[in-house]
């Protein structure tokens, strides 16, 4: 479902984590879908993470304009924002 939220954004959303590991062994990532972005030089990625920052899906690099643009507007429709470490598949 993140991944076809994302996409509905920017045209394309990679699926990343579906489980993550936590004290009791593995466990589904959760139900939230927080945004949140990492930025480097030129290009910006936007991802839907869960409250542990796990990211479920991802776009592909982007313009810093271009993800800033689509960024306050998923803010603007309702996204909350994750602001910590964002963990992603390298």
């Amino acid at each position: 479902m993140a991944q076809m939220k994302l996409f509905d954004y920017t045209g394309f959303a990679m699926l990343t984590y579906t489980i993550k590991q936590d004290q009791n062994g593995f466990a589904p990532v959760g139900d939230e879908m927080l945004l949140a972005k990492i930025v480097r030089e030129n290009q910006a990625m936007l991802f839907l993470c869960d409250i542990d920052g796990y990211a479920k899906a991802q776009s592909k690099p982007l313009p810093v304009e271009k993800a800033k643009e689509i960024y306050l507007q998923m803010v603007n429709d309702g996204f909350a924002e994750y602001n910590g470490e964002i963990k992603t598949v390298s």
